[in-house]
């Protein structure tokens, strides 16, 4: 590490999320954090061009002997491409794809690496808190989230013509989807992080069931997760306005990515 007060940041991807995060950390805006720059995934194609990137262009073997602790906002194959070397080089790592953890293999895997220290953004989503307190005292009887989205969002490679036809021409609010988070997140890797951050929050995927619905008038995206277990009963309701250079990302998302990331280093104390 370079100072006690300065921790330096890679990024990995510069889309929606890496390029406001990066933004932010090149103006100062995190304290304590220095930018030392993004690390490949980039698609110039993009509304932020590669010349308008703050810091360099890394390639994985200089950011993990330059940077302490990498950002990942790229999606879950970089997850899957990246998490254990950072982890095993010592340098910290702090993901967003969180449904990347649905492959419980990686998942495993990843939870027992080290040295370097696995950080989870809460994204999207609230309450993690309470749940994940909830669960130390025993399992949740049942946890339920409930995602409605406009329709084209959630479209899927790997659905058939008809069936992403049936779902863009909806009129009415259509249930896509009903069964597990890991299932969920399998299928639907940009739409259900949600999901699978409150599965880890609640530390069992199995227990987490998912209800996907597609709704043409869903202005904002709507999360609602609904927990019941000994410590009590607990209901939280998000409404997010989208990205506006990617409709499949909360506008919120970089702005918890941040947080998540002053949290991590630790230069200040607040409310955890």
């Amino acid at each position: 590490m370079t100072a006690a007060t300065s921790h330096r940041i890679g990024i990995i991807g510069y889309g929606a999320i890496g390029a406001r995060v990066a933004e932010d950390i090149a103006a100062g805006k995190v304290h304590g954090a220095e930018l030392v720059g993004i690390i490949g995934r980039s698609d110039p194609t993009k509304a932020h061009s590669a010349v308008e990137r703050p810091g360099t262009t890394l390639t994985l073997e200089m950011a993990l002997e330059h940077c302490d602790l990498i950002v990942e906002c790229a999606g879950q194959a970089a997850v899957s491409e990246y998490a254990e070397k950072i982890l095993s080089a010592g340098v910290d790592f702090l993901m967003t794809s969180i449904g990347a953890l649905a492959d419980q293999p990686l998942a495993e895997r990843l939870h027992a690496s080290g040295p370097g220290r696995l950080f989870m953004t809460s994204g999207a989503v609230g309450g993690l808190d309470i749940l994940g307190a909830g669960a130390r005292e025993a399992d949740y009887d049942s946890v339920l989230v409930s995602t409605t989205k406009l329709p084209e969002t959630l479209i899927q490679p790997w659905m058939d013509q008809a069936e992403a036809q049936r779902i863009r021409a909806t009129g009415e609010p259509l249930e896509v989807f009903l069964g597990s988070a890991q299932e969920a997140a399998r299928l639907f890797p940009r739409s259900l992080n949600v999901a699978a951050a409150v599965a880890e929050a609640v530390g069992n995927w199995d227990n987490v069931q998912v209800r996907l619905t597609a709704d043409p008038a869903a202005a904002l995206t709507t999360h609602i997760i609904e927990a019941n277990g000994p410590s009590g009963e607990y209901r939280f309701e998000m409404r997010n306005n989208p990205s506006p250079d990617n409709p499949r990302t909360s506008a919120i998302v970089p702005f918890a990515v941040l947080r998540s990331l002053e949290a991590a280093i630790g230069e200040r104390g607040g409310l955890v």
